[in-house]
């Protein structure tokens, strides 16, 4: 009786002091979580409901510890089971969510309305409406739909990958008094493409919130209606860090880099603090314009910003511009000082070396990837490839491609088999690479076979040239070059004939030879295709 005085006392003392304010880190959970074993304050239902709440919702990047600490719990209650559903559907894998709900419900635990509204949100996250459907079922035989907060959750999801009829449904019955569903209705035409009947129920809110005008200008940036968007963003009276990063989203999709960059000049004039979705979509401005020192302002930024601890995100599209920018000593800089990488960062490291003829380094990269257990992928096979052609690495080539087929279970694609080709192709390897051609199980587009001109062109063989000339006609008769090359091949051979008959075909065809074409560009032309996807993707702000 004593000692449970003595507890209480220690809890009332300890639920009362400022510990949990000053839990705002991941050492300081491991501390508090400590200090509470070592009190004897750890079996307490109070105070487990407090620390499962900050690791799951207030500490950043702390979830997988919640995960830990939830699963010590004997009997945790309804508060705890949504609270780890909530932090789960707002983290990463949404679909642990699901996960939770299911052991809630195979205990006998009877979920409540914020349960409910939880785990469709992961389930929109997730786009699984066939769940959410489920869901929707169990929501009406427990008598919740009548709830506003739940009726708002299931107008969110019916709205974005459910059944519109059934969210216009519920919306039509007693929602209009609300702006949260004018938001999700609004939101989810915009989504789904229908931007006409979005724009009508965007004009008709009675009152329009943030997420409202966010909605709209966003869905206008990602069909590039920029002009449209920067209507609304001039008109919107408040904006967030989201209504930024749609504009600036925006402007890079549309390859209108120059102003984007305006944009989060503008944006950080205006006291707005970037965030990591700012940033990449800025680095993917700086990367296509080619602006080192532009891509260098934007690093000493996020720097600042992030106190030199980079995201792997961040990390990753650093060493793309670099790399687009020509520095592959800073890019190499980067992912050695990164603290975490994943598969995406030795990619760009490994296609950026190659790309810039680094080949020998390119492929001690790839090597140093497969010792520290890193799963390459199909980019990865691109990437070490293109770095065997530069080398002249015929065998490792042919290694690396029975590799990624037998080992790691990765079908080529076109890129692979280009790669290959090309290989064979510099090492003059003409026959075996018409032959590899032959074998492909992808239909040859024109770049394997302008590849194959070319290196039939550096290594003088007529016969072989013409072949591939003929192949590459087939597929498009107005590509000048491809007439030059197979010109030049009998050029060089003597062949003047072969040369007269060339010109005749481009005159029949009235194709015109195109001014500054050459080799170097179409080689760089492949490597960029190839290495690279050059087109932008919008990146959304949370």
């Amino acid at each position: 009786m004593i000692r449970k005085r003595t507890n209480d006392n220690r809890f009332n003392r300890f639920h009362h002091s400022s510990l949990w304010q000053k839990c705002t880190n991941f050492r300081a959970l491991k501390q508090l979580h400590a200090f509470l074993i070592v009190n004897g304050l750890n079996s307490t239902n109070s105070v487990l409901r407090e620390l499962i709440f900050v690791s799951a919702m207030v500490v950043s990047g702390t979830m997988d510890y919640a995960h830990q600490l939830f699963a010590q719990i004997t009997q945790p209650d309804i508060f705890m089971w949504n609270t780890m559903i909530r932090g789960s559907t707002q983290s990463l894998k949404p679909a642990t969510a699901v996960s939770l709900y299911t052991q809630m419900d195979n205990r006998g635990v009877r979920p409540d309305k914020f349960t409910f509204s939880f785990v469709l949100k992961a389930c929109t996250k997730l786009s699984w409406d066939k769940l959410g459907i489920v869901i929707h079922g169990k929501i009406l035989k427990s008598g919740f739909q009548s709830n506003t907060f739940v009726r708002n959750t299931l107008i969110y999801f019916h709205a974005n990958c459910g059944d519109l009829a059934i969210a216009r449904a519920l919306f039509d019955d007693s929602a209009k008094r609300d702006v949260v569903p004018w938001s999700a209705m609004t939101a989810g035409y915009a989504r789904r493409g229908k931007l006409d009947v979005a724009r009508q129920l965007f004009d008709e809110m009675p009152v329009k919130d943030l997420v409202s005008w966010n909605v709209m200008i966003t869905a206008y940036a990602k069909l590039g209606e920029m002009e449209k968007a920067r209507k609304l963003f001039d008109e919107a009276p408040k904006k967030d860090v989201v209504t930024w990063n749609a504009m600036i989203a925006g402007y890079v999709l549309s390859r209108l880099n120059k102003e984007a960059l305006e944009m989060f000049d503008a944006m950080r004039a205006m006291g707005q603090r970037p965030d990591d979705v700012t940033m990449l979509s800025i680095l993917s401005a700086s990367a296509d314009l080619g602006d080192l020192e532009i891509g260098k302002k934007i690093h000493r930024s996020i720097f600042d910003m992030r106190c030199g601890d980079l995201s792997v995100l961040l990390g990753n599209a650093l060493i793309d511009m670099y790399a687009k920018c020509g520095s592959i000593g800073n890019a190499m800089e980067v992912f050695q000082g990164m603290r975490r990488k994943d598969t995406a960062s030795w990619n760009s490291i490994i296609g950026g070396l190659a790309l810039h003829g680094h080949a020998e380094e390119s492929i001690n990269q790839f090597q140093e990837m497969l010792r520290l257990k890193m799963k390459p992928n199909d980019i990865t096979f691109v990437g070490v490839l293109v770095a065997c052609s530069h080398a002249g690495k015929v065998q490792e080539g042919r290694t690396y491609f029975s590799l990624m087929r037998n080992m790691y279970k990765i079908e080529p694609n076109i890129k692979h088999y280009g790669c290959m080709v090309d290989i064979l192709g510099r090492a003059g390897l003409l026959i075996e690479a018409f032959k590899f051609i032959d074998t492909m199980e992808v239909e040859p587009n024109a770049i394997i076979w302008r590849t194959l001109l070319g290196a039939c062109r550096v290594h003088g063989d007529v016969e072989l040239g013409r072949r591939a000339n003929e192949q590459l006609l087939k597929m498009r008769k107005d590509e000048s070059g491809d007439y030059v090359l197979l010109s030049n091949i009998y050029a060089s051979q003597g062949e003047w004939d072969g040369v007269q008959k060339v010109r005749k075909l481009m005159d029949d065809g009235g194709v015109k030879k195109k001014v500054g074409r050459s080799l170097i560009d179409a080689d760089n032309s492949f490597l960029m295709h190839f290495l690279f996807d050059s087109k932008p993707k919008f990146v959304e702000g949370s």
